[in-house]
């Protein structure tokens, strides 16, 4: 099976950075939005560059200190995805697959500098081990602009073609990811992919005590049903909001 190198951007205001660092560094007891977390694992997890603040803290003080104009739809910082297939980790060991990261994470700091990274982490308690590299998109003349860093959609294109290039000389086994930009698609965050499979999953449940209602049992079911329709309507407009939200962050 074809073995691809994926980089994905996706873009913040600043709001979303005390959730991010929760996730990103494990601070919650449970995940029930990911249930592909195996908390029993997160001691396997490490990071490259370690945070030195809270995220939040970080970012403005970062900003603040680098003196640079900001407008109230600015983007803060950037959270970068960095994976392969599942088969490209499969047999490797724990060196090679932090290696791994390690190049990818060198990749990414000799371009938008070492400075400018919040956290990079690899989490290896999940079913694919990935990297979320967190940073301040600032220029060298100390400008706040993710759109001259990322470029436009030809640039992020790019962006992909260099991280491969860089990947396969040590991993020629691998390919490259199929981007937004050639696609068309828009790509959405794993733990929405997620949540969609779950809520889809809940929703066949009801259809299937829907479709179980007979004369016999109608008013036991029809409870069920109503119960679960009670959890379910809530999640599916959280969802829907959550993704309305992220059409306009992501950039490939």
């Amino acid at each position: 099976m074809p073995q691809h190198a994926i980089l994905r951007f996706e873009k913040h205001k600043g709001n979303p950075a005390r959730p991010l660092e929760a996730h990103h560094e494990r601070q919650k007891e449970q995940y029930a939005s990911n249930p592909d977390i195996d908390t029993s694992r997160s001691k396997y997890n490490f990071h490259i560059v370690k945070p030195q603040s809270r995220y939040y803290q970080f970012i403005q003080s970062h900003i603040e200190q680098s003196g640079c104009r900001t407008r109230k739809d600015s983007t803060r910082f950037v959270d970068t995805l960095i994976t392969a297939s599942l088969e490209f980790f499969k047999g490797k060991f724990p060196k090679e697959t932090a290696a791994f990261f390690q190049r990818a994470a060198d990749f990414l700091i000799q371009r938008i500098g070492r400075e400018n990274i919040v956290s990079a982490v690899v989490h290896m308690d999940e079913k694919t081990p990935h990297m979320h590299l967190a940073f301040v998109p600032l220029t060298e003349d100390n400008r706040l602009s993710a759109k001259e860093i990322l470029g436009n959609r030809a640039s992020l294109s790019k962006w992909q073609d260099d991280f491969l290039a860089c990947m396969v000389e040590k991993y020629p086994d691998l390919e490259r990811w199929e981007s937004a930009f050639q696609t068309g698609r828009k790509h959405i965050p794993t733990r929405l992919f997620k949540q969609a499979i779950s809520h889809s999953k809940q929703a066949r449940t009801i259809e299937t005590v829907l479709d179980s209602i007979s004369p016999l049992n109608a008013g036991k079911k029809k409870t069920e049903a109503i119960d679960l329709l009670k959890k379910w309507f809530p999640k599916m407009e959280n969802f829907s909001g959550q993704l309305k939200n992220i059409r306009s962050r992501l950039t490939i």
